[in-house]
């Protein structure tokens, strides 16, 4: 991949102050980040390696890096392949494959040079997880936020759907003013609400390559469940999610998490994207759930046991809400 320099971004989108945008230099090309060094006033605990979801960027954390930060952990949120400021090829779906994804995301872990907390958003939580299943050992737990055991619901495969055949006969610059004179962009097939305004967006949209929404899209629908695999892996695990969703309903991720022995966490007044919608409680439940894998009482398989959970253990329950406003936990202890 090319290396482009990293444009400037609009304020309602800019990283915070003590962040570093740059491009990561891995074996398999550059990659756009947004760096968040730990807080110097607290004990460094770890890194964080963030993946954001279809039509998404690494702008989507923008909100939970300071509070990460806070709390000693380091945290780079990075554009995918082909996505918004990292380079890609246009109209080769082949170099979006998963596989070759998911070695992207083992090539960026190495870059970063010490084993990773690896979270993914969506449908960058279901690249984390063929990145686990190709190799497990740069990671120190796996955090799944809002993303299911397989394909997306129905309704969202007709919404994908839409845009890939959109995309199929206009250009990027052509499918974006088509979707706003339908209507607000996540509601029609057209990208995800996130950080900043339609600006924001629209510069997020073209910077997107439209190979890479194709073949991701395609994944979306096709993706079959491979938890089994997963919960395999001596990793500890984390399901966290809103307390509605419509790409993957709330119940199934809770069925995943008991089928992973995942910690889970839900966010009350949060939907499909609980970094955005309720920064605070999500970056709070994120730092607990490390905390707790650094000591080895997270949810998953403790580090050196790949013990697969019990399939006839009962439904997760939801917790009291907290003062966060994060609910809901099968991994153990309260958040607290």
């Amino acid at each position: 991949m090319t290396s482009r320099p990293v444009p400037p971004r609009p304020s309602a989108s800019a990283p915070p102050a003590a962040a570093r945008c740059h491009r990561l230099r891995t074996a398999r090309g550059e990659f756009a980040v947004v760096d968040m060094p730990a807080d110097g006033r607290t004990e460094p605990k770890g890194v964080v390696l963030m993946l954001p979801g279809f039509t998404g960027s690494k702008e989507d954390f923008r909100l939970v890096h300071a509070p990460l930060a806070a709390r000693g952990y380091r945290t780079v949120a990075v554009d995918g392949r082909g996505q918004y400021e990292s380079d890609g090829p246009e109209d080769d779906e082949a170099a979006y494959a998963q596989v070759e994804l998911a070695r992207d995301v083992l090539a960026q872990a190495a870059a970063l040079g010490t084993p990773v907390h690896l979270v993914g958003h969506s449908l960058g939580g279901q690249i984390a997880r063929a990145a686990v299943l190709l190799d497990a050992s740069p990671f120190r737990s796996l955090t799944l936020i809002a993303s299911g055991a397989g394909r997306i619901s129905v309704s969202q495969e007709q919404r994908v759907k839409l845009l890939r055949d959109a995309l199929a006969v206009m250009s990027m610059a052509e499918c974006w003013e088509a979707i706003l004179a339908m209507g607000p962009p996540e509601e029609v097939g057209g990208p995800a609400r996130g950080i900043g305004g339609p600006e924001q967006l629209r510069r997020r949209w073209l910077g997107t390559r439209p190979a890479q929404l194709l073949a991701t899209g395609r994944q979306l629908c096709t993706e079959p469940d491979r938890v089994d695999e997963l919960a395999a892996v001596p990793l500890p695990f984390h399901v966290l999610s809103g307390a509605r969703d419509d790409t993957w309903p709330v119940p199934d991720l809770d069925a995943m998490a008991v089928r992973l022995g995942a910690h889970r966490t839900v966010i009350d007044g949060a939907e499909h994207s609980p970094t955005v919608d309720r920064p605070l409680p999500t970056a709070r439940a994120l730092a607990d759930f490390w905390d707790r894998a650094g000591a080895g009482t997270a949810g998953g398989h403790p580090t050196g046991s790949a013990d697969a959970p019990d399939p006839d253990a009962p439904a997760p329950g939801i917790g009291t809400p907290d003062s966060d406003g994060a609910v809901g936990d099968t991994g153990g202890d309260p958040l607290h």
